[in-house]
């Protein structure tokens, strides 16, 4: 029995998925896929800036001067605190975008288009995450500014400021993660972008985001104080200089060392969601 081999120029076999240096090439082509598309669709991004601005300008115009902080009710002390809080909020809703992007390119068939090529399993969905970052980054540029022209300021080096943007957008990659598994988990684009919202509202207002945790029942506090994202937004306030005249912070671990606490939350939230999410992936692919 002779076997047969395909010679036909400009064939090639399939190349053997695997391999770090391979999984970083397809997720970075995937990354430029998606970055082409919403520079093709700049009405993602622009409706994407314009919650953050109103929260800005809502919080700091309606409740600025009528909230304490601090044992304030100075509108600018409230700025200045509020602001760490709506960063933070920003980089945590892009979870829904990511989650709705994703369950629309399963429900288009496009998933499984990347599924039949010999690429790396999770490429699809770390391109996926880091063209959300790179929308993110921006937002938050654009945030920051607009933050600035209200009055908010920093008083702390260029070094620590950096660090804490830094750290606002590994919080918002490692969430990217959850809607990643949330855009896998469902049918439609529309059921990722209702439940990549649901949790986030009680996780971002039973935070210190927005008012000072000392303040709230016990039972709150207690859950603010161990809050992913309070850990962050306590964490830029420091860095950013924006803690008011007189605050306490209160005994809790993550509120006494908020930036270790931020990025060990991050990295676990990071490393269990993307393992699942890639799992879900594999698993729907077999």
């Amino acid at each position: 029995m002779s076997v047969m081999t395909d010679t036909t120029p400009g064939t090639r076999a399939p190349r053997p998925t695997g391999g770090l240096s391979q999984s970083v090439t397809d997720s970075l082509v995937i990354a430029k896929r998606n970055l082409i598309r919403m520079a093709r669709i700049p009405e993602m991004v622009i409706f994407g800036l314009i919650q953050p601005i109103m929260f800005v300008v809502l919080f700091t115009y309606v409740f600025g001067g009528s909230i304490q902080v601090g044992g304030s009710t100075s509108a600018a002390a409230y700025r200045e605190f509020l602001m760490a809080g709506i960063f933070a909020q920003t980089v945590t809703f892009a979870t829904a975008g990511a989650g709705a992007g994703i369950a629309d390119d399963m429900h288009k068939g496009l998933i499984d288009r990347f599924r039949s090529l010999p690429m790396a399993r999770g490429a699809v969905l770390t391109g996926r995450t880091l063209a959300d970052l790179v929308q993110t980054a921006l937002t938050l540029v654009v945030l920051a500014i607009v933050a600035l022209v209200v009055g908010w300021r920093v008083h702390e080096n260029i070094g620590k400021v950096l660090a804490g943007f830094l750290l606002l957008l590994l919080l918002g990659y490692a969430f990217s993660w959850i809607g990643a598994l949330i855009g896998l988990s469902v049918r439609t684009p529309e059921a990722a972008t209702s439940g990549g919202l649901i949790w986030l509202f009680p996780l971002t207002f039973i935070s210190n985001a927005f008012v000072d945790a000392n303040q709230m029942p016990a039972f709150l506090r207690h859950i603010a104080e161990w809050n992913p994202f309070s850990a962050t937004v306590q964490a830029c306030r420091e860095l950013f200089g924006n803690l008011p005249p007189g605050f306490q912070a209160s005994d809790a671990w993550p509120m006494q060392n908020p930036v270790l606490a931020s990025v060990l939350w991050s990295l676990l939230i990071l490393v269990v969601f993307r393992t699942l999410a890639v799992r879900k992936y594999r698993s729907a692919s077999v």
